[in-house]
C-alpha cells in the first residue's frame, strides 16, 4: 500500500511539474511568434496616380517595379492592374537590393479622368492614418504637350476640393506633412527627401523659402511625371519644333510646380530612369544595403529631373533668357483659384473676336501657354480634338466619289491607247509608206539624209565592193519597172509580182547593212 501510494504521488508530483512548464513554454513562444509578426509587417504606402490612360497607367508601373518586385506573397503570380473602369487599384512589394528583404507594400490608386463624380472614391482613401504615407502622381504625355496645363489645373483643383472638405484630423495631419517636406534638403547638407539624413536643430539651418516656394502646397507631396520623351524627336522632326520651344516649356512647368513643392521627371519607356528612386524616396522608402542618391538633371532634355526643394527663380531663368517667371507664376495663381469644376471652353482659336476684330487676350498662365504652344514653330497644328500625334488616323472617301474619279482615270487612258492604235495603223509621212521612199532617210530628190552625215554604205561580198545604196535602189526599180522573169514560177493570184524575190533581197541587203564593220563575209553566197 506504502509501494503504491508513493508511485501515484510521485507520478502526480511529476506531471504537475510538466504542465507548468509547458505553460510558461507556450507563453513564450506566443510572445516571441507575436513580436516577430508585429516586427514582420510590411508598411503600407499609397500613390494616388492621376492622369494618362489604362495603357500609359501601366507603362508607370513598368516602369517603377520590376517582375521580381510585382509579386504577392505567395512570390508566384504579379498583381492584376484593373484601371479600366473609374477608380483602379493594384499593388507591389518594394524589395531591398539584394531582392531578400522587402520594404514597404505600395497600393496605387488609378484615376484617369477628373471628375467631380469620382470624389467620393478618393475622399475614404485619405484618413490622419494614410496622410503620412500618400503620394501625388500626375501623368502627362508628350503626345500633347498643349495640354499639360489645362489637365495640371483640373486635377489641382479637383484636389484642392476634395482635400478642404476633410474633417479637421486630416487638415492636421496635412499640415504636418507640409511643414515635414518645406525642411527636407534645405539644411544645407546633400538633397534627402526619403526623410533621412540632417535635420533642423543638429548643428544646420533650414534655408529660407524663395518666392513663390511653397505658395499653394496641396496637402501632400506631388510628383509630374512627362511619359513617351522619345516623341520630342518626332515634335522636332515632323512638327518643326526648335529648342527653345521644349526650353519654354519646361520653364512653364518648372514655374508652376514651384508654387505647389512638387518635382518633376521626364520618362522614357524601357530606358532607365531615375522614377523609381523619386517616387519610393518621396515615400519615405530608403534600402537599408544601397542608398541611391537623386541627382538634379536640367540639361538632357529628354532625361530631366527637377526634385522638391530644389528649384528656384534664378535656375529657371538661366535655360533661355526673356522668360517672365513673375507673370507665369501670378498667372498660375489665378487658374488655381477657380471653381471647380470648371466651365466648359472653346479652344482659343475657335473664338469670336472682340469688338475691334481682335480675339480677346486670355487670361492666366494656361490661357497664355495653350495661346503660345500651337504657334510655338512652323508646322504646328494641335488642336484638342486631334492633340495625339501619335494615333493614326485616316478619313475615308465616298466610295461612289473614288470610283467616279477611278472610271475619269480609266478613260482617260483608253483614249490615250486609241490614239497609240491609231498612229500605227497610220504611220506619219516621215516613217515612210509603201511607194514613198525606204526607211533609210532617202530624200525626194534622190539623196540621202542619212548618206549626207556617215557617207555612201558599202561592204565588201566575195572581193567586190558592193554599194548598198545602190543594190537598193536597183532593186526598187526591178519592183517598179521590170518584167516577171520566166523561169521562176509564177507568184500567187492575190500577191503582187515579184513580191517574193524582192522582199528576200531586201532582207538579205538589209542585213549586210547592219553588219559591224570588220566583219567577215564568209556567210555571203557566191555569185
Amino acid at each position: 500500500m506504502t509501494v503504491g501510494a508513493n508511485r501515484i504521488s510521485t507520478y502526480t508530483s511529476t506531471s504537475t511539474g510538466t504542465d507548468g512548464r509547458n505553460a510558461e513554454q507556450k507563453n513564450l513562444w506566443t510572445t516571441m511568434l507575436g513580436s516577430a509578426a508585429s516586427g514582420k509587417r510590411l508598411p503600407e504606402k499609397n500613390i494616388l496616380v492621376l492622369g494618362g490612360s489604362p495603357e500609359t497607367q501601366r507603362e508607370f508601373l513598368d516602369s517603377l517595379s520590376t517582375g521580381d518586385q510585382r509579386r504577392t506573397i505567395d512570390r508566384q503570380r504579379v498583381p492584376p492592374v484593373a484601371n479600366n473602369f473609374a477608380l483602379g487599384y493594384t499593388y507591389y512589394d518594394v524589395l531591398d537590393a539584394d531582392q531578400e528583404d522587402t520594404l514597404a507594400r505600395i497600393s496605387l490608386y488609378l484615376l484617369s479622368t477628373p471628375s467631380p463624380s469620382f470624389s467620393s472614391l478618393i475622399k475614404p482613401l485619405l484618413t490622419p492614418e494614410t496622410i503620412p504615407n500618400t503620394l501625388i502622381v500626375v501623368l502627362l504625355d508628350w503626345s500633347q504637350p498643349h495640354a499639360w496645363l489645362r489637365q495640371l489645373q483640373e486635377w489641382i483643383l479637383m484636389l484642392r476640393d476634395i482635400l478642404q472638405s476633410l474633417d479637421s484630423g486630416c487638415m492636421d495631419a496635412m499640415e504636418e506633412v507640409m511643414v515635414s517636406w518645406r525642411d527636407r534638403g534645405r539644411t544645407g547638407s546633400s538633397l534627402n527627401i526619403d526623410g533621412t539624413g540632417a535635420v533642423p536643430g543638429e548643428g544646420n539651418t533650414a534655408l529660407p523659402l524663395g518666392p513663390s516656394e511653397w505658395a499653394d502646397g496641396l496637402g501632400l507631396p506631388l510628383c509630374v511625371v512627362c511619359q513617351n520623351a522619345d516623341k520630342m524627336e518626332i515634335l522636332e522632326k515632323t512638327q518643326g519644333w526648335k529648342e527653345a520651344d521644349f526650353d519654354q516649356i519646361l520653364q512653364y512647368l518648372r514655374t508652376i510646380l514651384l508654387r505647389h513643392g512638387a518635382s518633376l521627371i521626364y520618362t522614357t519607356q524601357h530606358l532607365p530612369s531615375q522614377l523609381q528612386s523619386l517616387i519610393h524616396a518621396s515615400l519615405g522608402i530608403s534600402s537599408l544595403i544601397k542608398r541611391d542618391p537623386l541627382n538634379p538633371n536640367v540639361i538632357d532634355r529628354d532625361k530631366i529631373l527637377v526634385p522638391p526643394n530644389w528649384d528656384s527663380w534664378g535656375k529657371i531663368r538661366v535655360i533661355r533668357e526673356g522668360f517672365d517667371v513673375e507673370v507665369v507664376s501670378s498667372g498660375w495663381q489665378e487658374d488655381i483659384q477657380q471653381d471647380w469644376p470648371l466651365a466648359a471652353a472653346a479652344p482659343h482659336h475657335d473664338q469670336e473676336d472682340g469688338e475691334n476684330g481682335v480675339a480677346p487676350a486670355a487670361a492666366g498662365a494656361v490661357g497664355h501657354y495653350e495661346e503660345w504652344v500651337p504657334h510655338a514653330s512652323v508646322g504646328l497644328q494641335i488642336t484638342e480634338r486631334e492633340g495625339d500625334t501619335s494615333a493614326v488616323e485616316v478619313t475615308s472617301e465616298d466610295a461612289q466619289a473614288f470610283l467616279a474619279e477611278q472610271a475619269k482615270v480609266l478613260e482617260a487612258m483608253r483614249l490615250k491607247a486609241a490614239e497609240a492604235d491609231k498612229e500605227r495603223v497610220d504611220p506619219p509621212r516621215s516613217m515612210g509608206r509603201k511607194g514613198d521612199e525606204l526607211d533609210l532617210g532617202v530624200g525626194r530628190g534622190g539623196g540621202s539624209i542619212v548618206s549626207d552625215h556617215i557617207g555612201p554604205v558599202q561592204f565588201n561580198m566575195g572581193g567586190i565592193q558592193v554599194d548598198a545604196d545602190d543594190m537598193l535602189q536597183r532593186i526598187k526599180d526591178r519592183q517598179e519597172y521590170a518584167t516577171p522573169d520566166p523561169t521562176t514560177p509564177p507568184p500567187p493570184a492575190d500577191g503582187p509580182p515579184n513580191a517574193a524575190d524582192s522582199a528576200g533581197l531586201e532582207a538579205f541587203f538589209m542585213n549586210l547593212m547592219n553588219r559591224k564593220p570588220g566583219a567577215s563575209a564568209a556567210g555571203s553566197p557566191a555569185r
